[in-house]
């Protein structure tokens, strides 16, 4: 029996209450489902826009990184936010991500309506290395 060609990418301290991964990766291509701000230790969801981007992009990077990448492998991230023009908090961490303009990912940010006390949600797509 053959390796399944797809396989599920699993980071402790998040996980989606339905049965689906954090991510998914075949061959050198990984898309990640949807990634919000809940506390990895608590799995409390902070109260305010910029504790929920520290944490979104904690849990990027451990996903990413749970992959066999790094930041620097992402592509494409797409951020839905309850309010899409408070940006600071967001930027703030993207530019800590990311520092150098010329080696950014694409970026969407959407408007979204949340249930509970999200903020702030991501998902990425990232292209690994093939070895």
């Amino acid at each position: 029996m053959s390796a399944p060609r797809r396989s599920s990418i699993h980071v402790g301290g998040f996980e989606h209450v339905n049965p689906v991964p954090a991510a998914s990766r075949i061959g050198c291509l990984v898309f990640s489902g949807a990634i919000t701000g809940r506390d990895p230790a608590t799995r409390e969801m902070p109260a305010d826009l910029p504790a929920q981007c520290v944490n979104m992009f904690r849990h990027v990077r451990e996903i990413v990184e749970a992959a066999g990448g790094s930041t620097d492998d992402i592509v494409k991230m797409t951020v839905w936010l309850r309010d899409y023009r408070d940006r600071d908090a967001l930027n703030q961490q993207w530019e800590a991500m990311f520092p150098d303009p010329d080696s950014r990912p694409a970026r969407h940010a959407l408007a979204a309506t949340f249930d509970g006390h999200t903020l702030v949600q991501c998902d990425f797509i990232a292209v690994l290395d093939e070895t």
